[in-house]
């Protein structure tokens, strides 16, 4: 765009010249970049894509054509470029340019006195997961920052995509727009061929509309559910989704589903989703819900990070980690919205709405890295911690799925009591959306997120933010949850007292998994990856086993553990266990105002 509005200013002036009685040679039309991918995979079983770039209008001695290192939604760099073989550029005409590899996803091709050239590469594509690529006999599926590169000075160009599916594939499944003619598709910029995955093969596709859009859910894998009533149920977890913000951005929208022996997780993009579950998932009402709630986390993003973002998370750099405090709230707060949506939506109680919520709370405060992490350092650390867990990780880290998950519990209780039930987080996503989103057309800085919040409730949280946002100061529930007129009461989790360690059977050998801070295994030096070979005197057993799950308070255990090759004897001595059990119940005495808040917050 830059290069044509040069050209627009050198014609301007031209103009005057000749006006003025001036002559001046004229002067070529500069050439408009265009960009073209193949995508093919004529040999499917051995798991590579081949893709094919054709680039016209770069009239320089040389391009960089780049590849990702991350894919935007999942903060870990996972160097794509380790799968990519084979690159070569050609002119147009096929004569071999030279290629020189000048960092780790970077090719600069020299094509002097050629605008335009052609790139061919591989890409290894095996992991089947919702980050990443794979291909095999069955099917293709793919994350356009995985497979797709792009030069490095023209991000912003727009680019037609056509696809040549394996033989027996009949199916193209993808949010891009379609283009002139069959399995052709239109990119706008590389940032939306990058947020726009693909399913290639025979999947199965059901259909719906909700709030005038029409819905695809592109079903991979075989599955047993009744396809009616999940289309239904999609669509209504989809219609009460869209009533949190009140405005509808999109005009079509994708469900790929990954139906697989086992699986979990999902990935957020601008118009569509993918979502990995387990086969069996939808056979029961636990798997059922399970499957809506990961459904409505990741539909929801498309209002929550995909268009309402922190400033760090778009435009993207995909050299490297781009950096936010504010996960909690595009995940965590996302996971609030996933429980709240299905309550809305009557798929779950509010009986098991306060459960779910007790449990959170639970999960969280059982933590001992909780008192460690606060929920902006642990969306800080994301690209160093969450996604490279080790085993002294339940001691030092909180997950900002988790921690932002009961911010936004108690930031919306607040909010409702500050305004006397008639403002809700809801309005705060609605003020983002406007102020960010549609008029600044930008992200927000964890400020302005700040003064949403009191904009929306009329004063001001800048002490919570400070002490349980950014520092690790134990949130007050009881208060924010007696708002809405419901007690929480806490009890110890057993009366058993504990090790303060956490043991696997793996691969036929009982090993620690990790040791709690200060618990006995901590104080005593049992250590993880210790293998236990003895517990008091006898091999470890479904009998045996039970004195590391449940012993009385101050009962000795005796384990002997083979470390490095070598055996040691080591005697813990059961000490109390802290953990809690959360409960949240209606007060009985709950006045009219409470019973009102309480039914705006849920079921509004």
């Amino acid at each position: 765009m830059l290069q044509n509005f040069k050209y627009l200013l050198r014609s301007a002036a031209f103009t005057v010249l000749i006006g003025s009685g001036f002559s001046a040679p004229a002067r070529p039309l500069a050439a408009v970049p265009s960009l073209r991918y193949t995508l093919s995979m004529p040999a499917p079983q051995s798991h590579y894509f081949e893709v094919k770039m054709e680039l016209g209008g770069f009239p320089a001695d040389y391009t960089d054509v780049k590849m990702p290192v991350w894919a935007p939604g999942s903060y870990l760099v996972r160097e794509f470029s380790k799968n990519v073989e084979g690159f070569q550029a050609r002119t147009a005409g096929g004569q071999a340019l030279s290629v020189e590899k000048i960092s780790k996803n970077t090719w600069r091709v020299k094509h002097p006195k050629q605008a335009s050239f052609q790139v061919s590469y591989r890409v290894y594509a095996f992991e089947l997961s919702v980050r990443t690529s794979f291909i095999d006999g069955d099917h293709g599926y793919l994350n356009g920052s995985s497979v797709f590169m792009y030069p490095a000075d023209n991000k912003m160009l727009g680019s037609t995509v056509v696809v040549q599916p394996a033989a027996g594939w009949a199916q193209v499944s993808t949010p891009l727009r379609p283009g002139s003619g069959k399995f052709t598709y239109k990119a706008a910029s590389y940032d939306e061929l990058a947020d726009s995955p693909m399913e290639i093969g025979n999947q199965k596709i059901l259909e719906f509309t909700a709030n005038g859009t029409p819905h695809q859910v592109a079903m991979y894998g075989t599955y047993v559910a009744d396809d009616a009533k999940l289309v239904a149920d999609l669509k209504r977890v989809c219609e009460e989704a869209h009533r949190v913000v009140g405005q509808n951005p999109l005009d079509h929208y994708l469900f790929i589903v990954h139906n697989l022996e086992r699986g979990g997780g999902g990935l957020e993009h601008l118009y569509s989703t993918t979502l990995e579950v387990t086969r069996t998932t939808y056979g029961t009402e636990a798997g059922y819900k399970s499957f809506l709630g990961l459904a409505a986390h990741e539909y929801f993003h498309l209002w929550n990070v995909k268009r309402i973002r922190p400033v760090a998370l778009g435009p993207f750099n995909y050299d490297q980690e781009n950096y936010t405090h504010m996960l909690w709230v595009s995940e965590g707060m996302t996971e609030y919205y996933s429980k709240q949506i299905l309550e809305r939506a009557g798929v779950i109680s509010r009986d098991e709405y306060l459960g779910k919520l007790g449990n959170a709370i639970g999960e969280v405060e059982n933590t001992p890295g909780n008192r460690i992490q606060s929920a902006a350092e642990s969306s800080f650390d994301a690209w160093i911690k969450y996604y490279r867990p080790n085993e002294n990780a339940i001691n030092t880290q909180i997950s900002y799925y988790s921690k932002g998950d009961l911010i936004g519990t108690w930031l919306d209780l607040n909010i409702a009591e500050a305004t006397k039930g008639e403002k809700h987080l809801d309005d705060v996503f609605r003020l983002l959306y406007d102020t960010y989103y549609k008029k600044a057309a930008r992200g927000f800085t964890d400020q302005e997120y700040q003064d949403a919040v009191a904009t929306v409730a009329g004063r001001r949280f800048d002490e919570f933010f400070q002490n349980s946002v950014y520092g690790t100061k134990p949130i007050d529930f009881a208060t924010a949850l007696g708002y809405a007129g419901l007690g929480l009461t806490n009890n110890p989790l057993t009366t058993d007292g504990t090790l303060g360690a956490n043991f696997s059977n793996r691969t036929g050998k009982l090993l620690v998994t990790s040791v709690l801070r200060d618990g006995a295994a901590w104080n005593t030096g049992l250590s993880a990856t210790d293998e236990v070979l003895l517990i008091n005197g006898a091999a470890p057993s479904d009998e045996t086993v039970k004195a590391l799950i449940s012993t009385p308070v101050g009962t000795d255990v005796k384990l002997q553990v083979r470390r490095d090759g070598l055996t040691r004897d080591i005697t813990l001595r059961a000490l109390p266990n802290t953990d809690r059990k959360f409960t949240i119940q209606p007060l009985p005495n709950a006045t009219a105002a409470q019973q009102k808040l309480l039914a705006r917050w849920l079921g509004k």
